[in-house]
């Protein structure tokens, strides 16, 4: 998608995302900014491994044996989604699925954040991405705006994150 057109574009990542986006949208002319909420901002050659703490966190669930992790189902609500409608907090307890436990020791390979304006959103409320852990990241940022919210703000409060990608900057970008 960012490779099929020159449209300039803001591209925002969220968590464990914000590795993945950050190195798929290194040297791609279209991006013009990046927004990360309440996300890690790798440099290359570290992974997720490198952020975390000697014993896994209560609230995932890690089977070395199967390859894979995830979210424990009993602590979904107060982790991630403690800011959220009801009907909210139903609907991902019920999308939730494991990942391979692989992603946790890929290193990163490029930082598009090096290269393009990036603003960090730090969740302050957020239970599974503590908000001094965001900070670090932040640091890595060129702007950073912290909002009252859960690790899901987009869903607690889409107003406000709506406002914060619309107003990101896109040097080199018409009006919009």
């Amino acid at each position: 998608m960012l490779t099929a057109t020159d449209e300039p574009a803001v591209v925002v990542a969220h968590s464990y995302g914000g590795i993945v986006a950050a190195e798929a949208a290194a040297g791609v002319p279209a991006v013009r900014h990046l927004v990360f909420v309440s996300s890690y901002l790798a440099e290359p050659g570290e992974s997720l491994s490198t952020f975390g703490a000697g014993t896994p966190p209560p609230f995932l669930d890690f089977d070395p044996e199967g390859g894979t992790f995830g979210a424990r189902p009993e602590s979904f609500a107060g982790t991630f989604v403690q800011d959220c409608p009801p009907d909210i907090v139903r609907d991902g307890a019920a999308r939730l699925i494991r990942q391979t436990l692989a992603v946790t020791q890929q290193p990163v390979r490029a930082a598009a954040w090096h290269d393009v304006p990036t603003t960090y959103l730090v969740c302050t409320e957020d239970l599974g991405t503590p908000a001094a852990a965001q900070r670090e990241f932040a640091r890595r940022a060129g702007r950073v705006i912290e909002i009252e919210a859960g690790h899901h703000p987009f869903l607690s409060r889409p107003e406000a994150v709506a406002e914060i990608i619309m107003n990101a900057e896109l040097p080199g970008a018409g009006p919009r």
